[in-house]
């Protein structure tokens, strides 16, 4: 489970079962348990399909027109394909849906994250630069300034 947490069941003599009914229950048990694993990741699979195509329209629409038109479609296109598939009972063509999904967002994220640094880069450039000039040696030589009079003549 996803806390980590684990699940067991005691069958106790309290009850008025027979050892050979506990022992039926134990064994049917036992032999639906790959069926029961196999539900399990189904629901998995479809949960986090659910959640993917969430994060990603919600993120679409934060973006705005920050993405060009081609990566925006593409990422939509991607959706579009892990809805129709995120129903079905098939597992992995959704979990086949959902990697392609999230390749084609983290290409989109990674530009969006890179192009930030860049202009985050020259933004900085551009504030330690200022007004001012500097020689060889890196000693400002002409920079605005202005005197302020306090008043106070001592």
């Amino acid at each position: 489970m996803a806390t980590g947490n684990s699940q067991d069941i005691a069958i106790t003599a309290s009850t008025n079962l027979s050892d050979e009914d506990i022992e039926k229950a134990v064994k049917d048990a036992e032999a639906h348990a790959a069926e029961d694993k196999k539900q399990k990741d189904g629901i998995e699979a479809k949960n986090n399909a659910s959640s993917l195509i969430y994060n990603c329209e919600k993120t679409l629409a934060d973006l705005g027109d920050k993405i060009s038109a081609e990566e925006k479609a593409k990422v939509e296109t991607d959706i579009e394909a892990l809805k129709a598939v995120k129903d079905s009972d098939d597992i992995e063509a959704i979990k086949t849906a959902t990697e392609k999904l999230t390749t084609t967002f983290y290409a989109v994220s990674e530009k969006l994250y890179s192009q930030a640094q860049a202009a985050n880069g020259n933004a900085e450039a551009g504030a330690e630069s200022g007004n001012a000039e500097t020689d060889a040696d890196g000693n400002v030589y002409n920079a605005d300034y202005k005197v302020e009079d306090d008043g106070d003549n001592k």
